[in-house]
C-alpha cells in the first residue's frame, strides 16, 4: 500500500487501501499481547491456547445469554486456579481463551482506543476473571503490558 496517495482535494489517504484485519492478523495481535504481559500472569496460563474465530458459537450466545452475537468480545474456557484441585486432570482439554474478531472489531470502531488496547484488554479479562484476579489487578496488568 502507498502511503502518497493523494486524495480528491489532494490530501492524503492512508485509509484507501485498509482492509479489516483477518484471522491471521489478530492471531499476531493476540500473540503479541500475550507476550507483553507480565511473566507472572503468563504464569497462570501454561499451555493456554489462543483462537480467533469471527463470531461465538450459537451454543456459547445461549450459555450467556447474548442477544446478539457482538455481545461477547471474548471467552475463557477451561479450569481456573479455584477449581483446578476439584477437577479430575483425565482427559482434561487445555485452558482456552477464544477472541472473537467481529465483534472487537465492531467495539473498536465505536471507541477511542488502539485495536492492540482492546485485544489485550479482552484476553487480560478473559483469563484474570477466571483465575479470581481483580479488576484493579487486571488493569495493573494491562498497564504494565502497554
Amino acid at each position: 500500500m502507498s502511503q502518497n496517495r493523494a486524495g480528491a482535494n489532494g490530501t492524503q489517504s492512508i485509509w484507501r487501501d485498509l482492509e479489516a484485519p483477518g484471522i491471521a492478523a489478530f492471531e499476531e495481535l493476540a500473540r503479541d499481547a500475550f507476550a507483553r504481559l507480565p511473566d507472572s500472569f503468563r504464569a497462570l496460563c501454561t499451555g493456554l491456547v489462543i483462537r480467533i474465530e469471527d463470531f461465538p458459537t450459537d451454543e456459547v450466545l445461549d450459555e450467556m445469554g447474548a442477544e446478539t452475537p457482538f455481545d461477547l468480545l471474548g471467552l475463557f474456557q477451561g479450569v481456573g486456579r479455584a477449581q483446578a484441585d476439584a477437577v479430575a486432570h483425565t482427559g482434561q482439554m487445555p485452558n482456552m481463551v477464544f477472541l472473537y474478531r467481529r465483534p472487537i472489531l465492531d467495539y473498536w470502531a465505536e471507541n477511542e482506543e488502539t485495536l492492540g488496547d482492546v485485544v489485550t484488554h479482552v484476553l487480560v479479562h478473559e483469563i484474570g476473571h477466571h483465575f479470581g484476579l481483580s479488576d484493579d489487578d487486571m488493569e495493573a496488568i494491562e498497564d504494565r503490558a502497554n
